[in-house]
Formats: structure tokens, C-alpha cells, sequence
């Protein structure tokens, strides 16, 4: 039905389909994008967003959007007027949100955009909050790159998911772009933070607009159409089938952000959070925009500044714009308004009080937040909704994943800490959890999800933490080369008072947790307790022999994942004496190389080193060091 519409609109060069008689009458130097996938539209619903406005429509006609459909209601702050000088210059095209009784706003605008021609009439739509923006990793960073990318494997939408951006402990209100401002966000293995929006190619005829994808319509469920329907994750892998009848969020098997997320501000500074909470919200929730809220969404774990790479495109688009007088009128009125609003705010105690309130929900750790949905999940309601098709497709999938789950796999090392560059900078407020001797910290920044569920569950390395204290000669000397977050040598300080250990790391981010480690779990430096400032770079070799000749170890832990085969080959001849008793290859070491330390293994024994102490070796490879022919006639 939309493809007989297109036919039967003749289209004129660089005007949209579906525009209204308003788009574009008044001349201005900035073109609507051309893209080679047609008609990209973009749609939103706004109110008071007058101070963002600006910068919202730059950086979405910056990476691609040909066309931006924006809904409003109830603004008191010239947005709508904003937005409708915007059309004028044929830039965006404005609506009127005109809402029934009992519906909320949001889902009013989207049943308006579902008829609205310039949607309707579009070749790939994708719905937005005035709070969220598309970050694009993949290429070059545009839009019209990474469908290109997607069409290339057959696909017709991209699942993107939610980057939660915090307020950076940012208090006072900025006039600086939201997107240059604010810089840290939740991690991506935060399941919390997993909510989606999706850019798909629209028909009107099969599909209903939704806030986070749409719903096929109920007649073409049983038909062929689904097959037709296939849909990518934001690191460019195919979704899962059940993502094209029902859910709003990622799970762990279709999470992806290598090409693109979407970075969702809810919260800003405490200022705009201020401003926002005394005005209501688009879904006129009661009391949405509360401290539980603001702990929800107030995420600052790690920098992510991939938004940095629009700054020259953005900055130009934003300067470009205000060159138009209207536009750049009602935009510093806007924000003259949100300013004198703010004034009057800050001599309230209603002001302090949240401020205050702020503050104390900023302290609750990622571990401790809550996300409860709207309507509590039900499981069986959901299986008397879905459709025949939509059963028989989930179970085909199911089966098949107990299928491959059945067949025998090789027992790996578990990766217990993300792959670098880390960044553990700012000392947040952290769960740490007591994992036998030793306080670790729930941080998703570091540890990897397998990691955390092992922390949470005070199972950290638990076959080492069990064994090492009980096979360590009396009197040891342990040092550990790329120690991480120091669990162990921490532990084995911890418990065993008659050992020396020294421990060394390279990574910053690792050190930094590693001394928060030290200090939860009350383990100062003292003369049986060391961290080493050596690195490894720039020649590990040569770094490992110097720091074993220093310290002369009993117990020898190599960690360090720079230390592959190769090195390990050229290492283990030159140890100075005496030599270790105990080696121990673990850690990042072996997760990295667990496949390769075949011929480790056995240069080890020609070196007069035997495995021992019956360790399984996806937890570490133990060597031993032989006992002297003498000793053994003794």
C-alpha cells in the first residue's frame, strides 16, 4: 500500500514525501540530506525542551536523518514555535499532539505519526525520545553507512540499544551541548541499561508504531511475512526471532554495541534534572522523576566519548542554524526562560531538599539500583497473547539451543575481566562483596559478567582461593607478575601470616582496583606485603627475569597475558637461582593462551618440573619443582 502511495505522489527534487504546504518556504542555505536509502525519518515527541532543541535536530541531520517529524504539547518555552520555524526552513516537520481523554501523550503522537504521510511515506523510520541520541560506531560514523552495512546482509532494522548517561556530578546548569557535556555512562554489561529503540524499514500496512519497536500487525503474523523480516542487533548480528513479535530490551544473547547504541541523557545536571521534575513528563507518570529515578539513571562507571567524533559536523550544523534570526531569537529565549525558571527554583526549599535528595540516590552502587517495569511480567498472560507462529518459532529456537548446548565442549578458562582499554579512574560508590578473606567490589567496569555473578555469590576463584593457602610452603615467598585486581595474593597475605607476597600489575585501571582491594580488605604495605611499580614494557622478558632475581620467590604465579608461549619459552630458561619450587601459569594468562601452553608445559618438565597438586587446569596449570635424587634416597 505505501509503495502505491510513493507512485502515486510525484515526488519533487529535495522535498519529502508526504510534506506539508509549510516545509520549506522559506529559503535557507542548510539542504535537506539525500540519502541513498531514501527516506530516513526520525520522529519524537517534545514539551519544553526549548534550550535542546537545537542541538537535537543538528546532530540528527549531522549523521543522516534525511527527515526529523517532531510532536508536541502543552510547551510553554517556544519549542513548537521552534520547531515550526524549522519546518519553514525545510529542516523538520512539526505536529500537533492533540491528546484524548485517558491516552498519554506519547503513545497519542505515535498513533498520529502512524498516519501522518511523511512517516508513512518514509523508507526507514526510527522513534526517539527529545533525551536520546544515535551514536554510531560503525564506518564513518553516518547513518546511510551503516544501513548500507545492514542491507549488505539482507536486513531491513537494526536493533539499537540504550547507552545510560548520567549527570558526570555535574550540579550547575550548562549552556554546553549535551553530548560534549556529559561523558560517563553505565557499563555495557549493565542489564538495567538494556532498553531499545529500533530503525527498521516501515510499511505502514504490516507494522504499528511503537515507543521501542514496532508490533507486526496481527494479520500478517500467520502469513509469510515474517520470513521476510530480519532485523540485526547493534554490533550487526542477526536478532533472535522472537524480537520480531514482542520485547522492548536486549537480553545477553542480543546485546551488541559495536556499531551503534543510543545514548539515552535522562538526567543531565541536577539543575535540568530540576527544571524537568517542577514540568511533568511525556507519559504523565506520577512522580517519575524521582531520587529512585535519578539513581536509575544517574550511571557515570565508565567515559565513553564516541559522541566527541560529531563535534566539527555538529558544532557547524548548530552554528549554522542559529545563523537564521528566528531560529536563533526563540532559541536564547528559550534558554533565557529555563534560566529565569532555574532562578526562582533555587530560592525554594523544594530546590535544596532535591539537591540534597540527589546527592544521596548519586551514592547508590549499579549493584544496589532497581529496575522495576511498568506492569510486573506475566508470564502466563504472555503465553495466552502469543500467536501460534510466534510458539512455534520460540520453541524451534529453543530446541535448537539445547541442541547445540548438548554437544560436548572443550572446558575453557573463564575470561574473569574485560578486554582493555579499562577505565577505573573515579573512585565510585561500590557493593564489595567478602569473597573468603578478601572484599571485591561489584564493578562493572573490570569484571566481566561471569565475574560478577562469582563475586556477588562470594565465589570468586573458590577452587584457588580453597587450595593455594593449603599448598604453599611454609614460609613462602609469592610473587605474582600481572596480578589484576589482586585477589589472590591479597587472600593468601589475608590468611597465611607466615608467607611474603609482592604483587605486580601494569594495567592503571587494575591497579587502581587493586589498591581499593587492599584498603576494603584491610591489607596495608608492610615487609611481607609489596606492590611493585615495575611494568613488564617495553621487553616482558627481561621485566619478569629482573623482578624474580629482586625477590627470589618460592612461589612463582605468572598472570600477565603478555607473557604467551613465545615469551614464556624464553623466560623459564633464564630464571635466575635458586629457582621457584612452585610455578603457576592462571589468571588472564591462561584464559588468553589456555590452547598454546602445550610445549610450555613441556619445557617445564625438561627444566625438572612436574604437574602437581591436582588443579583442574581450566583454573591454572601447577608445576612443582622435582625433588633432588639425593633427597628422595633420604
Amino acid at each position: 500500500m505505501a509503495a502505491t502511495k510513493r507512485k502515486d505522489q510525484a515526488e519533487q527534487a529535495g522535498r519529502p514525501r508526504g510534506a506539508s504546504d509549510l516545509w520549506g518556504t522559506v529559503d535557507f542555505p542548510v539542504k535537506r540530506h539525500v540519502s541513498p536509502h531514501g527516506q530516513v525519518t526520525a520522529v519524537s515527541m517534545m514539551k519544553d525542551e526549548g534550550p535542546f532543541v537545537i542541538e537535537w535536530v543538528a546532530h540528527h541531520l549531522a549523521i543522516g536523518f534525511t527527515d526529523l517529524v517532531v510532536y508536541t504539547n502543552d510547551c510553554s518555552d517556544g519549542t513548537d514555535d521552534m520547531l515550526i520555524r524549522l519546518e519553514e526552513l525545510g529542516l523538520c516537520h512539526h505536529r500537533r499532539n492533540v491528546i484524548p481523554e485517558g491516552i498519554r501523550p506519547q503513545p497519542s503522537a505515535l498513533n498520529y505519526a502512524q498516519d501522518e504521510p511523511v512517516v508513512g511515506l518514509s523508507d526507514w523510520v526510527m522513534v526517539f525520545d527529545a533525551d536520546e541520541f544515535l551514536s554510531i560506531r560503525h564506518g564513518d560514523g553516518s547513518l546511510d553507512a551503516m544501513i548500507s552495512a545492514a542491507v549488505a546482509q539482507g536486513a531491513n532494522g537494526i536493533v539499537v540499544t540504550w547507552r545510560i548517561f548520567g549527570s558526570g556530578g555535574v550540579v550547575d546548569w550548562s549552556r554546553a551541548p549535551v553530548t560534549e557535556q556529559y561523558l560517563l555512562a553505565a557499563p555495557q554489561s549493565w542489564n538495567k541499561g538494556w532498553g531499545v529503540k529500533t530503525l527498521f524499514k516501515f510499511d505502514p500496512d504490516h507494522w504499528k508504531l511503537g515507543i521501542h519497536r514496532p508490533k507486526m500487525k496481527s494479520k500478517w503474523i500467520k502469513t509469510e511475512f515474517p520470513d521476510s523480516v530480519k532485523w540485526l542487533n547493534g554490533s550487526g548480528r542477526e536478532m533472535e526471532d522472537y524480537f520480531k513479535f514482542r520485547g522492548w530490551r536486549s537480553i545477553t544473547r542480543t546485546v551488541g554495541y559495536d556499531w551503534v547504541q543510543l545514548n539515552h541523557y535522562a538526567v543531565k545536571s541536577v539543575d535540568s534534572y530540576a527544571i524537568r521534575k517542577m514540568r511533568g513528563n511525556v507519559n504523565n507518570k506520577k512522580d517519575k522523576y524521582n531520587s529512585d529515578y535519578w539513581s536509575l539513571q544517574d550511571r557515570n562507571e565508565v567515559r565513553d566519548d564516541t559522541m566527541l567524533r560529531y563535534k566539527p559536523q555538529r558544532d557547524a550544523m548548530i552554528a549554522r542554524l542559529l545563523e537564521d534570526p528566528v531560529l536563533n531569537r526563540l532559541h536564547h529565549a528559550a534558554v533565557a526562560r529555563a534560566e529565569a525558571r532555574l532562578d526562582e527554583l533555587r530560592q525554594t526549599e523544594a530546590y535544596h531538599l532535591l539537591k540534597a535528595d540527589l546527592a544521596r540516590a548519586s551514592q547508590v552502587p549499579l549493584s544496589q539500583i532497581v529496575a522495576k517495569p511498568p506492569v510486573a511480567r506475566d508470564k502466563e498472560k504472555i503465553a495466552a497473547l502469543m500467536s501460534d507462529v510466534e510458539k512455534l518459532r520460540g520453541q524451534k529456537q529453543k530446541e535448537e539451543r539445547k541442541e547445540k548446548n548438548k554437544a560436548p565442549k572443550e572446558p575453557v578458562p573463564e575470561a574473569l575481566y574485560l578486554e582493555g582499554p579499562l577505565d577505573a579512574a573515579a573512585d565510585l560508590p561500590m557493593e564489595y562483596v567478602a569473597n573468603h578473606t578478601v572484599k571485591l567490589p561489584l564493578d562493572y567496569r573490570v569484571f566481566t559478567a561471569t565475574a560478577l555473578d562469582q563475586i556477588g555469590k562470594s565465589k570468586f576463584e573458590r577452587v584457588l582461593a580453597r587450595k593455594l593457602p593449603q599448598i604453599v610452603p611454609k614460609g613462602a615467598r609469592v610473587l605474582e607478575i600481572g596480578c589484576a585486581a589482586g585477589f589472590l595474593g591479597v587472600h593468601l597475605a589475608n590468611s597465611r601470616v607466615d608467607i611474603s607476597v609482592r604483587l605486580q600489575e601494569d594495567d592503571p585501571a587494575l591497579r587502581q582496583v587493586l589498591a581499593r582491594v587492599c584498603s576494603a580488605s584491610g591489607r596495608s604495605v608492610n615487609d611481607r606485603f609489596d606492590l611493585l611499580d615495575s611494568p613488564l614494557d617495553p621487553d616482558p622478558v627481561a621485566a619478569a627475569v629482573a623482578m624474580v632475581a629482586g625477590f627470589a620467590p618460592t612461589v612463582l604465579m605468572l598472570s600477565d597475558p603478555r607473557l604467551g608461549p613465545d615469551r614464556l619459552a624464553a623466560l623459564l630458561p633464564q630464571l635466575p637461582l635458586p629457582a621457584p619450587q612452585q610455578i603457576f601459569l592462571t589468571g588472564r594468562l591462561l584464559s588468553r593462551w589456555h590452547r598454546d601452553l602445550s610445549g610450555v608445559a613441556a619445557l617445564l618438565g625438561a627444566l625438572g618440573y612436574r604437574p602437581d597438586f591436582d588443579l583442574d587446569p581450566v583454573q591454572a596449570l601447577a608445576f612443582s619443582a622435582a625433588p633432588d635424587e639425593d633427597d628422595s634416597e633420604e
